[in-house]
């Protein structure tokens, strides 16, 4: 037995883990991985980012950052996972005493572990949008609503904080009851459900706007480049949406990669996580856009192109009732399967540091990150001028909400992807890198090795420094 299959049988062993507790093969992990991919940053963000910076031309930019940015820091982040068998700050602890390395590389897990925390708390809370905006298309609330109406109806949701708070809530519960249930009686028996289900859901959308006057427009808008509408801010708008669009930097893909079975292939299951979530984000643009040129609205309305343009767009159209409480449960099961991925490295560290039960530790585990998002509710209403951190010249003028999200997007995420890449990369034995790629060895591992170095780490680099400063 060599000395990598030792330690990580014994990094197994020590997290309390039964061999059971894995995902039941390569379907399974691709399916979690994608659903934890496939969230509002592919239904909602993608399209929004995509018309505000000129279409086809930046969706090309944005699948060449896929290639170089997100797909090695994915292999990396699940490398480190599947070796580690263990919560990503229990992981690196385990991984950095093996290596002989600084203990201090163990900040990377917890770096993950606060980005999962923090942005669940206010991804809840949109969550909670999704599902309110499934009631209101099905009673029928869009039709033949005004543009003022419908931005009443948006206004009065964020303005009401009894009504948000009530949808987080719901939107938790649904999150802690499947996270409780464990990998395969929970997480992967609803996944096998939910993500099967969005992808009709997307097919049939995009159906639908293949049957209006406008699809060829739409299609031209995606996949028809101007590059004279690039920018510098748009190039790195699709670096940084590629790198978190894959859940990258958060500690979910670790937590995910550490019960993935030893004979699947990393390098070939994160290459089709990376394809499946890529589709998605392409499919969700070509059943939004045709529906935004055919009722004269403009791509270009930013973040309030789901929650305020399009339902304006199902009030117009017919079967607009039908197509809208479609689309508002697609947007919802995204959020759903993503919200248990980020969930997931919160209750494995309970699990292991407190000795405690997957069920005690859901409840606790999601019951604070509940009370955290509670900042981000009232940050729309009660709180909405109140700015905590103004004293610090970049969170001036920023709510809770804000706070969050620039922390998380800006420093967190990116600075996490760059110390991972940089670990695997540089900091890992070689043999023990080799160990878990063993399905992708010669030429493939080369080359992959070449970009996790060099290529990755400047790129994220180049976003972390841009985003800060």
């Amino acid at each position: 037995m060599t000395d990598t299959t030792h330690n990580t049988q014994a990094a197994s062993a020590a997290s309390g883990r039964s061999d059971n507790a894995m995902w039941s093969g390569r379907l399974a992990f691709i399916l979690a991985a994608s659903g934890s991919a496939v969230g509002l940053g592919n239904i909602w963000k993608f399209p929004y980012i995509t018309g505000e910076n000129g279409g086809a031309a930046f969706v090309l930019v944005y699948l060449l950052c896929i290639a170089l940015v997100g797909l090695p820091i994915m292999v990396a982040e699940v490398t480190l996972g599947r070796a580690g068998r263990s919560s990503p700050i229990n992981t690196m602890k385990m991984l950095t005493r093996r290596d002989g390395q600084s203990s201090r590389w163990s900040f990377i897990g917890w770096m993950g572990m606060a980005a999962s925390f923090l942005i669940l708390s206010f991804y809840s809370v949109i969550g909670g949008w999704s599902l309110a905006y499934v009631g209101n298309a099905a009673s029928g609330s869009f039709n033949g609503a005004s543009s003022d109406a419908i931005g009443q109806l948006f206004g009065g949701l964020l303005s009401n904080p009894g009504t948000l708070m009530i949808w987080h809530s719901v939107f938790m519960v649904l999150v802690i009851m499947i996270v409780a249930r464990g990998i395969s009686s929970g997480m992967e028996k609803a996944i096998n459900i939910l993500m099967p289900i969005l992808f009709f859901l997307l097919l049939v959308m995009v159906g639908y706007a293949m049957s209006t006057s406008e699809f060829g427009k739409g299609f031209d808008f995606l996949f028809k480049p101007d590059f004279s509408k690039l920018s510098t801010d748009s190039v790195l708008t699709a670096l940084g949406h590629a790198f978190f669009t894959l859940s990258l930097g958060m500690g979910v893909m670790m937590a995910y990669g550490s019960f993935l079975p030893k004979n699947v292939s990393i390098v070939k299951t994160a290459v089709t996580v990376s394809v499946v979530d890529t589709i998605v984000a392409l499919a969700a643009g070509l059943a939004i856009f045709p529906l935004v040129f055919a009722n004269g609205l403009e791509p270009t309305a930013g973040p309030g192109l789901i929650f305020q343009t399009l339902p304006l767009a199902f009030g117009k159209m017919g079967g607009g009732t039908i197509f809208g409480t479609l689309f508002f449960a697609l947007l919802l099961i995204a959020a759903v399967t993503s919200a248990i991925s980020m969930m997931e490295p919160v209750v494995e560290w309970l699990e292991e540091q407190k000795g405690i039960s997957r069920l005690t530790g859901a409840l606790i585990g999601g019951g604070s990150i509940w009370l955290l998002g509670i900042a981000t509710v009232l940050s729309f209403n009660e709180w909405a001028k109140f700015h905590p951190l103004s004293f610090l010249p970049v969170f001036e003028g920023k709510t809770f909400f804000d706070i969050f999200d620039y922390l998380t997007a800006n420093i967190i995420m990116p600075l996490g992807g760059l110390l991972i890449v940089a670990y695997v990369g540089w900091v890992m034995k070689r043999e023990a890198v080799e160990a878990e790629l063993a399905n992708d060895t010669g030429s493939a591992l080369n080359l992959l090795m070449f970009v996790m170095r060099y290529i990755a780490p400047a790129l994220v680099l180049v976003v972390f420094l841009y985003n800060l400063l």
